[in-house]
């Protein structure tokens, strides 16, 4: 069993997850004995992918990596999630300047509300920088747009999105 101090969380909506997401799950894996991927779901947003569908994603995304566990938060600030199942870490991620801007104004709030939880920030690297899960989700449709979409998100969810894609033509 993990040390309370080996325990961290990486939280996101996972909309679908991308490379960038993946990169981190295999980093945060590395640094701490223990990694909880949670799926964090806010009644007031609307989401492409169903949470069960993102679940399953992030399950193949981790089904190598023995301590990253899948989670899923629903309406509970991820500070208090965090210290209620005993991460005393946020892993966050940072791509460039505007996620540094909300990101340390997250830290100041989780902070605030769980003091015994500290956030972690770890930057990909450049290549990853751009990939969003927005981003990807714009990307699919053009003709075309498998080959660009392929290299940015797992296998399973470029098939995920193919059938996505096919159900937005009819």
């Amino acid at each position: 069993m993990p040390n309370r101090e080996d325990i961290a969380v990486y939280a996101g909506s996972f909309d679908p997850p991308t490379t960038g997401h993946v990169w981190m799950i295999e980093r945060g894996a590395r640094l701490f004995s223990k990694l909880i991927v949670a799926v964090a779901r806010n009644p007031e947003k609307s989401y492409t992918f169903p949470l069960e569908q993102r679940l399953a994603w992030l399950g193949e995304v981790a089904a190598d990596l023995p301590n990253v566990e899948i989670a899923s938060i629903e309406n509970e600030f991820l500070a208090r999630f965090a210290s209620r199942v005993g991460a005393p870490y946020i892993v966050r991620g940072i791509r460039n300047e505007d996620d540094y801007q909300y990101e340390r104004g997250m830290r100041y709030v989780n902070a605030d509300l769980s003091p015994d939880v500290s956030t972690v920030f770890l930057m990909p690297p450049r290549e990853l920088c751009e990939v969003s899960s927005s981003f990807v989700k714009g990307m699919v449709g053009p003709a075309g747009w498998e080959d660009v979409v392929r290299q940015m998100v797992p296998a399973a969810v470029f098939e995920g999105l193919k059938g996505w894609d096919a159900g937005k033509d009819g």
